[in-house]
């Protein structure tokens, strides 16, 4: 079964700093782009960061400047470093894979295949 894990959430005040991380079978079956997503209460899913297999990269604006994904070839392994977090920023975070070649990151939510179970992010004021 194809699947992603991920972990590193947790809760943390404003300015703080979080690191998720994203493993599974589905990294390995991903030819294209992985990205990260983020549900609130109440709030459709939105996308937060989003990798091509060369490094190619996308935010959303509202995390431009203080979130960078990255990938570990290696270990197989996506990152999302959070840094001057705010509560704003509170959410269950996704990690997500797409299977068909990607050149070009995308936001969107339709285009990827697999999903993780999330990770709860907290941030308090």
């Amino acid at each position: 079964q194809v699947q992603l894990v991920e972990s590193g959430g947790g809760s943390v005040q404003a300015g703080g700093s979080l690191r998720l991380s994203c493993a599974g079978t589905a990294y390995t079956a991903s030819r294209g782009c992985m990205g990260w997503f983020r549900q609130a209460p109440s709030k459709e899913r939105e996308g937060v960061a989003a990798i091509t297999r060369v490094g190619n990269i996308a935010y959303a604006d509202s995390v431009k400047g203080r979130f960078t994904i990255s990938r570990d070839e290696a270990n197989k392994i996506l990152y999302l470093q959070m840094n001057s977090l705010k509560p704003e920023d509170t959410a269950m975070y996704y990690c997500a894979a797409r299977e068909g070649l990607c050149f070009s990151p995308t936001l969107a939510a339709a285009p990827y295949n697999y999903w993780g179970q999330g990770t709860q992010v907290t941030v308090s004021s």
